[in-house]
C-alpha cells in the first residue's frame, strides 16, 4: 500500500502516526512539509481529497495564525491558502494519503481508518494511551 505522510517530526501526533504505520509494517513516504513547503495547487488538492476547507486545515495552536489575523472569519480561503504557502507551519498536521483516502489524522488513531492492518498489540501512543489491545483489536 502506497502511503504518504505530510509530517512534522517535532509534532507528537505526527510521530504517533508514523509509528503506527511503521509498526503495522508499512513504509510510508514521509514529506517534511516545513522543509519542502507547499504549492497552492498541492494544498487545494490535499484539502479537497480530505474534504476540508483551508479554514478547517488551519493550524491555530502553536502557530502564528492568530497574530497574523487569520482566525478572523472575514479572511477568505484564497487569503488562507496564500498565507499557508508563505508559512507552511499554518497547515495542521499530519495529513495522510492512502488508497483508502486522505485525512488530517488528528487524533493520530484516525490513521487506523486508512490502513488494512494494525500494529501488533498491545500498541500504545507516545503518551502511554492504549491504541491496540493485546489481541490486536482497536481500543475505542
Amino acid at each position: 500500500m502506497n502511503i504518504v505522510v505530510y509530517d512534522n517530526p517535532e509534532c507528537g501526533t505526527s510521530r504517533n502516526v508514523v509509528s503506527i504505520l511503521e509498526s503495522a509494517g508499512y513504509q510510508p513516504t514521509i514529506i517534511e512539509y516545513l522543509e519542502t513547503g507547499w504549492t497552492r495547487s498541492q494544498l487545494i488538492g490535499l484539502f479537497a481529497a480530505a474534504g476540508l476547507t483551508p479554514r478547517d486545515a488551519l493550524r491555530v495552536s502553536k502557530s502564528p495564525a492568530e497574530e497574523m489575523g487569520l482566525t478572523n472569519l472575514s479572511v477568505t480561503d484564497d487569503e488562507l491558502l496564500s498565507a499557508m504557502v508563505e508559512n507552511p507551519i499554518l497547515v495542521n498536521r499530519p495529513f495522510v494519503c492512502t488508497p483508502k483516502g486522505t485525512r488530517l489524522c488528528r487524533p493520530s488513531e484516525a490513521v487506523l481508518d486508512l490502513i488494512d492492518r494494525y500494529p501488533p498489540g498491545p500498541f500504545m501512543k507516545e503518551d502511554g494511551s492504549l491504541l491496540i489491545d493485546a489481541d490486536g483489536r482497536r481500543v475505542a
